[in-house]
């Protein structure tokens, strides 16, 4: 079992008296039951994550977000809004050794609204892998029979979604959700998996992340499952 610490770093940095970013960058930290090197290594991954997101901060962000009023008069007008980096994560599930999450990274640089990317991992703390899908199901979640299975039931959610709001996904998602398709885009929960996609890639912004949630019963159903999370 895996204890979870919250770790921070942020600031808010100055041009000229002008606050013009701020950051936000949270990542955990893991205390295991079950191997300590492992968990180690996990929270390198995590520690170097959160680092280099502070350094593109404080050396890319800051010099674009400075020029914003690197040219404004000393008695002008201020910024018209500051750049912001916020990064969240998010613990979908702990049990045994087995820990599942995923992090939201938002990014500001002005215009109408900011720009959100989802990542996630599903860590092995007996050995420090990241779990896949293949480590999921036991017979090849790649072969197109088990693939098409998968997507038709992606297909069907969107469907009964499209009929209480109209307009909520791109008229061709059919095609857009086999282009766009990542095997890592997934995290677990208790009662099951989750398969995500990216803002844009199957439905508008006002969309937020399409989400498509599958039962065990249900994964069973497409493909005998391994006792990964059981």
């Amino acid at each position: 079992m895996q204890t979870i610490y919250q770790n921070a770093l942020s600031d808010t940095m100055y041009y000229r008296n002008f606050p013009v970013l701020s950051y936000l960058i949270e990542y955990p930290s893991f205390t295991t039951t079950c191997s300590v090197s492992a968990a180690d290594q996990i929270n390198e991954v995590y520690a170097y994550a959160a680092a280099s997101a502070e350094n593109h901060c404080r050396t890319v962000l800051y010099v674009q977000a400075a020029g914003q009023v690197k040219y404004i008069p000393p008695n002008g007008p201020g910024p018209v809004r500051e750049y912001e980096w916020t990064s969240r994560y998010y613990v979908t599930y702990n049990q045994g050794c087995f820990t599942s999450l995923y992090t939201d990274q938002y990014c500001y640089m002005g215009g109408a609204h900011g720009n959100t990317i989802r990542t996630s991992d599903t860590w092995d703390f007996e050995t420090g892998r990241r779990v896949t899908l293949s480590d999921i199901f036991s017979s090849d979640y790649l072969s197109p029979l088990i693939r098409n299975d998968l997507f038709e039931r992606i297909e069907k959610q969107i469907q009964e979604r499209l009929e209480k709001e109209p307009g909520s996904y791109f008229k061709d998602y059919p095609s857009l959700l086999r282009e766009h398709f990542r095997p890592e885009s997934f995290y677990l929960t208790p009662d099951g998996l989750t398969l995500y996609y990216q803002q844009y890639d199957v439905a508008p912004y006002a969309t937020g992340f399409p989400e498509f949630f599958f039962p065990r019963s249900e994964l069973a159903e497409i493909a005998p499952l391994t006792d990964c999370w059981s």
